[in-house]
């Protein structure tokens, strides 16, 4: 059975004008996205399509005949603002194009398109949204960009198995769109719509990892393209089934790969019966750290939370002023239970309790449908709220996510925010501190060398505390080249001399997505 989307290329359009600050006559384009992209100025060997590589003496024209030969002349651009748009993601990192951007419809198409670069020896990097906050799809090397998102359809749906098959061109909230009518949903949420595939190739999470997990536990197969054009399926071809101890788990190999393994074509996905209610709250604390602790101490007590997030007063600040919200600009906490009406209402008096005994100053209760929405859109756009505080042209943001044990949350988050109090920098904490992993956003004029050292140190230092306390340099964004540095570090050089073994296995002559992950 399969269900195909038409909205792809219309979204792709929103989000290359929001990223480049286009003038658009869209709806709903009143986010200040281009706020946080640091200008940069192109070689002029990328300013226009030349006849070769600008990395490497490949024949640009040759090329695009034999990518015309198996996508058409259609769905193939060397057009200088579809490269710009594919050379760039959600991140502070530079923009860096392709020489190339293919459209694929189908994964026959993506594999005659690897058979391809792959033969002469050209760099492949996959496209999906561009939502990404490490750089995952900026092609340091030129190259082609393998934009997958025409393929948009869904596959196979199998509601009694609790099981749906989807192509990258399905995001999150498309899919749960369709699933609706069936009382099911996919509940792991990045708060960006985000490319289904793409999340399986970070491994992403979100608000909702606390009690539903990560992409990681999520996935149930893949369908990808090597680098050689095989096509493989990481738990055999149709297969869906809620476990497995057959082999070897190919499929958690390539979720997290960022395209440095291999193309992702598909995935199938665990899905979720929508719970009969949910009610959501915001809970103020007069500090991070009696905040931090009144989770901990609900975690330790077994209550099946579904969300449970931590906002700073200065992003509380920036959130009140850009959604027209007026909560108490303090440490604060927003939380959700999922489950019957009973459950959730037991649950709620007894996280009630354990944070009035944590100095908690009281709940603001949101539970109608359009006041949840509205609590959760409102944090969902908090990076677009922490933007709108220090708009400019040369202004951009930093944001940078690290994963520390329960244990040490209060800690790393406490130091934190001494750090940010000490240098008198602007920077704004929040976090899914139900699993350990929070976030901090610097806003800074990359016209200041000062501001731009200090915001590098800072970003260096959460991520190094992070790694001291027996912490993941990121537990969300991705590795791609940003964080790629740490590596060796987290995971021992042992363990790093086996993943490159496993990346030349896969991959022996370096196309796929090079210079992100590995160090």
């Amino acid at each position: 059975m399969r269900f195909s989307f038409s909205w792809s290329t219309r979204y792709q359009q929103v989000i290359f004008k929001q990223r480049f600050n286009f003038s658009s006559n869209f709806n709903n384009l009143n986010r200040p996205l281009n706020a946080h992209i640091k200008p940069f100025s192109l070689p002029s060997s990328q300013r226009s399509f030349s006849k070769t590589s600008s990395f490497n003496n490949i024949d640009l024209q040759i090329l695009k005949e034999r990518l015309c030969e198996v996508v058409g002349p259609p769905n193939i651009s060397t057009a200088e603002s579809t490269r710009l748009q594919h050379g760039k993601d959600e991140s502070h990192h530079r923009a860096q194009m392709p020489d190339i951007v293919v459209f694929p419809s189908n994964t026959q198409e993506v594999s005659e398109v690897a058979k391809v670069c792959t033969d002469m020896k050209v760099t492949m990097v996959p496209f999906g949204t561009g939502t990404g906050m490490e750089g995952g799809c900026v092609c340091t090397h030129g190259g082609v960009s393998v934009d997958l998102s025409r393929m948009a359809e869904i596959r196979e749906y199998q509601p009694a198995d609790f099981s749906v098959c989807v192509e990258p061109g399905v995001t999150r909230l498309a899919l749960n769109e369709y699933l609706r009518g069936d009382g099911l949903w996919f509940p792991v949420d990045p708060g960006a719509d985000a490319s289904l595939c793409g999340m399986a190739a970070t491994s992403a999470s979100g608000t909702n990892a606390v009690r539903y997990g990560t992409m990681r536990e999520n996935v149930r197969n893949l369908e990808v393209v090597l680098s050689d054009g095989t096509i493989i399926h990481t738990a055999g071809q149709g297969r869906h089934t809620v476990k497995s101890s057959a082999g070897y788990n190919l499929t958690n190999l390539f979720v997290g790969s960022e395209g440095t393994l291999g193309l992702i074509t598909s995935a199938t996905l665990k899905l979720y019966g929508i719970p009969d209610t949910m009610t959501s709250a915001v809970c103020q604390f007069d500090e991070v750290e009696r905040a931090v602790t009144a989770v901990l101490q609900v975690l330790q007590c077994g209550v099946a939370v579904a969300r449970i997030e931590l906002l700073s007063a200065d992003t509380i600040r920036a959130v009140n002023s850009y959604s027209k919200l007026s909560y108490e600009e303090k440490p604060s906490i927003f939380i959700e239970f999922h489950g019957s009406e009973k459950q959730t209402e037991e649950d709620a008096s007894v996280v009630g309790d354990i944070f009035a005994d944590a100095g908690a100053l009281g709940f603001q209760w949101a539970s109608s449908l359009s006041e949840r929405n509205r609590l959760w859109k409102a944090r969902h756009d908090t990076l677009y709220a922490i933007l709108a505080t220090r708009p400019g042209p040369q202004i951009t943001q930093l944001s940078t996510d690290v994963c520390v044990p329960i244990s040490q949350l209060t800690k790393a988050i406490t130091d934190t925010e001494k750090d940010l109090e000490d240098h008198k920098l602007p920077g704004y904490i929040l976090g899914h501190v139900g699993d350990g992993n929070y976030h901090v956003t610097f806003l800074y004029d990359t016209g200041s060398e000062t501001e731009t050292q200090l915001v590098g140190k800072l970003s260096e230092r959460i991520v190094e505390r992070a790694l001291e306390l027996n912490g993941t340099c990121t537990g969300e964004h991705g590795t791609g080249f940003g964080k790629k540095k740490y590596l060796v570090r987290e995971a021992g050089p042992d363990s790093v001399s086996l993943m490159k073994q496993i990346k030349h296995l896969l991959d022996p002559h370096g196309l796929m997505n090079p210079g992100k992950v590995l160090p």
